[in-house]
């Protein structure tokens, strides 16, 4: 129940007054059917709104009964664009004797994470060098057109097929960093030409959709590495990931998979069979139950060119093929640079931690250096890029240190590792918590957090 506002003594009397909530009540509103946020203070029914949310009814509704304004502030680039869809659903305000964060959030930390913000807006960390994803774009487009020379040029000899395939894994892989930088609304001001971009790289040039990489990707970011929410560590039964799952695993004597060997089977269906098996199949499917038909149109785009251009020296059913071996190969970067990340770091039930703690509890960094920058498209700055999912990669490096001090101040530790440490990471990840489900792990409690 609302307390009623009290109405200062500034009101006119056209002013009506602002129903107030506690922190109690708002955490009830957390159903599929019934959902409260909180943003600033401000008290919003989404319930209805949810499912017209541009990403996704799921990623916003992650966050019903909490407080959402540090992931608001983070996902939108024009906030006062945004208010205006948001004012038919303000139906109040936090009491006045309320805190400002849910679940007992460290205040503390939330308001240095803001001013770090603050700062990093003035130094203008958020504006994009065209020349810089322009650049990007035109050595894939290099890339693709070398790849074709050299078939046309030397012939579909084996030499020939496997360096062009080689090449055009590279640059799919590089395609997959840069559709991900127009995804994050990190390069143009206005929304319109991300959106526009985004759709043609990861569309075009990729054959997958923009939609799809959207809802999933924005759960990610929203609550990274907690199940349920981030789907990146839903592995529908085929791993066991962090400490809490193979332990609930184990004592429930769940096994779809001996996993206490999972850190060698990964080998076999992890990194060869994500893109060219389950996303490809994902993507398509959702397209067609979702009827997103400008993404499917943008997705045959991509299959009538690659088809166009290499069933000449193919056929068609070779030219599937070497599609297949292609993504095949680009499996297998997509997978261990994105996993590098977060695969390694603490995997649990919602913490209800401040948006800062959260992100640094689920990410990690790999050195930098032009080559790790390059071939893992500035996601070895996971740390910055989930705390500034709108900043332009290129500026990562630049606000690294002060996100160091702040972790300094508040006793947050920032992991920082090697490449080739971070790859190795991830195996020794997957065995810990094969041998947690074994029962040959320390005996380790699940976490009870805070009911919402």
């Amino acid at each position: 129940m609302g307390k009623g506002g009290n109405q200062g003594g500034g009101a006119t009397e056209r002013e009506a007054p602002m129903p107030t909530f506690s922190w109690e009540e708002i955490q009830k509103h957390n159903l599929r059917t019934d959902k409260w946020l909180v943003i600033d203070r401000k008290v919003y029914n989404i319930t209805k709104w949810s499912s017209r949310h541009p990403g996704g009814q799921r990623v916003i509704g992650h966050y019903a009964g909490e407080d959402a304004t540090d992931a608001f502030r983070a996902f939108h680039r024009d906030l006062d664009f945004v208010h205006k869809f948001m004012k038919p659903l303000l139906i109040g305000e936090l009491a006045p004797e309320e805190p400002g964060q849910d679940h007992g959030k460290n205040s503390q930390i939330t308001e240095d994470f803001r001013a770090l913000r603050k700062t990093a807006e003035d130094m203008n960390l958020f504006k994009s060098n065209h020349l810089f994803f322009l650049l990007l774009l035109a050595h894939i487009i290099a890339m693709e057109s070398i790849a074709w020379f050299t078939i046309f040029y030397f012939g579909n000899g084996w030499i020939p097929t496997v360096i062009t395939a080689f090449v055009l894994a590279t640059s799919q892989a590089q395609a997959g960093w840069l559709q991900h930088d127009y995804g994050h609304l990190s390069v143009y001001k206005k929304s319109t030409w991300n959106h526009f971009l985004h759709k043609f790289i990861i569309g075009h040039l990729k054959g997958a959709s923009a939609n799809w990489w959207n809802h999933r990707h924005f759960q990610h970011h929203a609550k990274p590495n907690i199940f349920h929410k981030d789907p990146d560590v839903n592995m529908l039964h085929v791993f066991v990931l962090g400490e809490w799952q193979p332990i609930e695993y184990g004592k429930k004597k769940l096994k779809y998979l001996p996993y206490n060997h999972q850190h060698e089977y990964f080998f076999l269906i992890g990194p060869p069979l994500l893109i060219p098996v389950y996303f490809q199949y994902q993507i398509i499917m959702t397209m067609i139950a979702r009827r997103d038909w400008v993404d499917l149109a943008w997705a045959v785009s991509y299959y009538a060119r690659f088809l166009l251009t290499y069933s000449p020296f193919y056929g068609i059913l070779g030219a599937v093929l070497f599609l297949n071996f292609i993504r095949f190969l680009e499996s297998h970067w997509f997978v261990w640079v994105t996993q590098m990340n977060h695969i390694v770091m603490e995997i649990d039930c919602e913490p209800y931690r401040d948006w800062f703690s959260s992100q640094l509890a689920a990410t990690c960094n790999v050195e930098q250096s032009l080559f790790n920058d390059w071939f893992s498209g500035h996601l070895n700055f996971q740390i910055e890029h989930h705390l500034f999912p709108t900043m332009p990669r290129h500026n990562f490096h630049k606000v690294a240190p002060l996100v160091k001090s702040l972790c300094a101040k508040h006793g947050i530790k920032y992991q920082e590792k090697p490449l080739l440490r971070a790859l190795q990471d991830i195996i020794r990840s997957l065995k810990k918590s094969g041998q947690l489900w074994l029962g040959r792990g320390p005996v380790l409690e699940p976490p009870s957090w805070p009911s919402s």
